[in-house]
């Protein structure tokens, strides 16, 4: 199975029979995942919703796993088993302009760790790595510092007004190769 790891997480792509688990219960997905899934899971605004919307484009479309959700797994070090601290993806594969939106929530208990930042990167560079993306946008609001931060840290650029009353949109272009 691809994962993506970086210095502190693992990251799991999404399957239809992980959101199965996941919209089931929290012991489902805790052995599936073989993590401690926290009661307060989903987090955000990564809800029953939009894993249902992400479960059923996978079951229509089963090669784009990796362009929905991910999971993102805190690495224990010892005995325990990793914690389920975030979840983050793309809204799909990329359009033919080359352009996906990226989207991350994390549990409450692990905010303000870096978790989402770190997350933000490996998406991004997993995304970047294809040549299909030329661009990956993200949208929030103001008053979302926390996310403001993450997208800034993560190289995004303020862009505009997003798309949705009261939001903003943050911009990440693929530097071209000299």
């Amino acid at each position: 199975m691809l994962t993506i790891s970086t210095l502190r997480l693992d990251l799991v792509p999404a399957t239809p029979a992980l959101h199965s688990a996941e919209l089931a219960s929290h012991s489902r997905l805790a052995l599936l995942l073989g993590a401690h899934v926290p009661d307060e899971w989903p987090p955000g605004e990564y809800d029953r919703p939009a894993i249902e919307q992400f479960r059923a484009r996978l079951i229509e479309t089963p090669d784009d796993v990796g362009w929905y959700s991910w999971y993102a797994l805190l690495r224990s070090g010892g005995l325990e088993l990793p914690a389920l601290v975030g979840a983050g993806g793309f809204f799909g594969p990329p359009n033919v302009e080359g352009a996906v939106e990226i989207g991350y929530s994390v549990v409450s208990a692990y905010t303000g760790k870096g978790y989402a930042t770190e997350m933000v990167r490996a998406l991004v560079e997993y995304a970047f790595q294809t040549q299909r993306v030329t661009r990956i946008v993200a949208h929030t609001t103001r008053g979302n510092v926390g996310s403001v931060k993450v997208l800034e840290k993560a190289g995004f650029h303020f862009a505009g007004p997003g798309q949705d009353d009261g939001t903003v949109e943050y911009l990440l272009q693929r530097l071209a190769k000299s």
